[in-house]
């Protein structure tokens, strides 16, 4: 099925396409204003390393910490839980309900085997649902390991699985939602769990409440493609848990409303869609959407939206991410001008202490770039990205606000 009326590009290069997603997610010019409005033009963040998805959030928005994502996650305008597939993902909580709503008879069907296996029926998640809800009514937040002690209280053996799912059941079902974080001994976040409806705004349950699904799929279409274009719709479908159906439906209802809403490019046979191109061209190494040479490296999370927006297309970052590390290699994703180019991880020494530093470990795959002009400008090629790497250092140091040097 096509729709036939989105505006048609001739055709995108390789490059095209890399530039255009940079700056679509944000890792390019124009940037977001703060992290809340990072994730607004995400609509969800994949989070299940919350330590690294901060730096999602705030690698799109000059100049933000660690501190200001921990402070919207704490004040609830950033919230963190099981949504689109069965996994953590950022959501703001003005787009959480209608996101919910839509995303909640996927999840359930695809966590029926779980629910099989770990012995929740309807009536033992509604019982459950009940007792949680009852655990945090009042805004009283609580850890994972206090609403165990209150599901064993009521007689559920709530441990492993079985306490992951009928936790992970109330979220999906409207019941919790994460709450304020509590700093442990070793100065990580650990996740509480409030009422969902104490933790998004009232008028916005309210009108999830009351839109139709298909203007659902069609908010979900929208912000996708304006957020990832190109994409296709098949990576839309994987990222979002919807069918290609159900995806369809949303870009007809989009396109039939405004016809300008996303443009096309077919390569190679597939419909790409993306919104309308208005930042700066440049090439994907710019950092402000102008022309410019000079080599720029990103240190993304392995589960950055820039790799996990995209399944039938994620070709064009160059390797496969997310990839289980081997030998000791970091998990996450050193981009070079947008195309995978190495791995890396932080550590943290002496955490929560007063003389508390980060220590990167970067590993380049790719060091010396191009050599048809020669060694010489082999050479300038390879200052150019260690000075790039140098650079990522400085800001990932400005996001922790702590010494962080490469080991």
């Amino acid at each position: 099925m096509t729709t036939g009326t989105a505006g048609s590009d001739p055709g995108l290069s390789p490059d095209d396409v890399v530039r255009i997603r940079l700056a679509s997610q944000q890792l390019r010019a124009p940037l977001a204003a703060s992290p809340e409005d990072a994730l607004k033009n995400l609509l969800a963040v994949q989070a299940q390393e919350f330590s690294y998805a901060r730096w999602s959030l705030a690698q799109r928005t000059p100049g933000a910490t660690a501190d200001d994502v921990e402070r919207a996650v704490a004040d609830g305008r950033i919230l963190r839980t099981h949504i689109l597939r069965p996994t953590w993902h950022f959501v703001h909580r003005d787009d959480l309900p209608w996101l919910r709503a839509l995303s909640a008879p996927r999840l359930h069907q695809a966590n029926g085997g779980m629910y099989r296996r770990t012995g929740i029926d309807a009536a033992t998640a509604g019982r459950s649902g009940e007792i949680l809800a009852a655990a945090v009514a009042g805004a009283r937040h609580r850890t994972r390991e206090q609403l165990a002690a209150e599901l064993q209280r009521a007689g559920f053996p709530a441990k492993g699985l079985v306490l992951a799912y009928l936790i992970m059941h109330a979220e999906i079902s409207g019941v919790l939602v994460s709450g304020t974080p509590v700093r442990g001994a070793g100065g990580a976040l650990r996740q509480t769990y409030a009422a969902f409806d104490e933790r998004v705004t009232a008028a916005a349950s309210k009108q999830a409440t009351a839109a139709p699904r298909e203007q659902s799929l069609a908010a979900l279409a929208m912000r996708y493609f304006r957020s990832r274009g190109p994409a296709t719709v098949k990576d839309c479908a994987d990222w979002s848990g919807q069918t290609m159906a159900d995806v369809w439906q949303g870009l007809s209802l989009v396109l039939a409303d405004d016809p300008a809403a996303l443009e096309t490019a077919v390569i190679d046979g597939v419909v790409f869609y993306r919104g309308p191109e208005d930042f700066p061209r440049g090439d994907a190494g710019a950092g402000n959407g102008v022309v410019n040479h000079s080599p720029r490296i990103d240190l993304v999370q392995c589960y950055d939206e820039y790799i996990m927006g995209y399944s039938a297309s994620r070709g064009y970052l160059g390797g496969v991410a997310p990839a289980l590390p081997v030998d000791d290699t970091p998990m996450h994703v050193v981009l070079l001008d947008g195309a995978m180019a190495g791995s890396w991880r932080h550590t943290f020494v002496r955490p929560a202490s007063p003389d508390q530093r980060c220590e990167l470990d970067v590993r380049m795959a790719v060091s010396s770039g191009p050599s048809a002009g020669g060694a010489s400008e082999a050479a300038t090629h390879g200052q150019g990205t260690a000075a790039a790497v140098a650079q990522a250092v400085e800001r990932y140091s400005g996001f922790l606000g702590m010494p962080t040097t490469r080991i």
